[in-house]
């Protein structure tokens, strides 16, 4: 029987928001994560992130990081269907600098919690996507100590 294996939603918004993420598919591929990317729009495109979530849980995703800027709509939206926790991953703009994004992300209501990162904490948002993930796999928790030594040595 094989062994299941860590695996991350990696979901934003736009395409424009690739370059602001790619840090976190980095550090989930280092620390032996799987990663399941896609661009979808929360208001665009409803139906397919509904979709997508629903499939998530069934392919093996145990936690998903959104990012979104501007109005940034993902995170929260996507928590509302599901009870996979939610890594929320502000974007900046050039509009508002991604305080939007921020403000709108961090303040959700009762009973749809969405961990929120940094303003583009694409690495912040991976390494806790992994410490979620560490609880149950051993091989994320040593790969994630690892890490946290190689960052202390400099």
């Amino acid at each position: 029987m094989k062994m299941a294996e860590p695996m991350v939603a990696l979901l934003m918004g736009s395409k424009s928001d690739l370059k602001k993420v790619t840090p976190a598919e980095e550090i989930l591929a280092e620390l032996g994560v799987r990663v399941k990317t896609a661009v979808i729009s929360a208001h665009r495109q409803p139906q397919k992130l509904r979709e997508f979530v629903a499939s998530a849980c069934g392919e093996g995703v145990e936690v998903i990081i959104a990012a979104a800027g501007k109005a940034a709509h993902l995170p929260g939206v996507i928590a509302s269907m599901t009870t996979l926790p939610v890594i929320g991953l502000p974007i900046s703009s050039p509009d508002l600098g991604g305080m939007d994004a921020l403000l709108s992300i961090v303040q959700m209501p009762r009973g749809v919690p969405v961990a929120t990162v940094a303003i583009d904490g694409s690495e912040n948002a991976a390494l806790l996507a992994c410490e979620i993930l560490a609880l149950k796999y051993e091989t994320v928790a040593r790969a994630l100590a690892a890490y946290r030594e190689r960052l202390a040595e400099g």
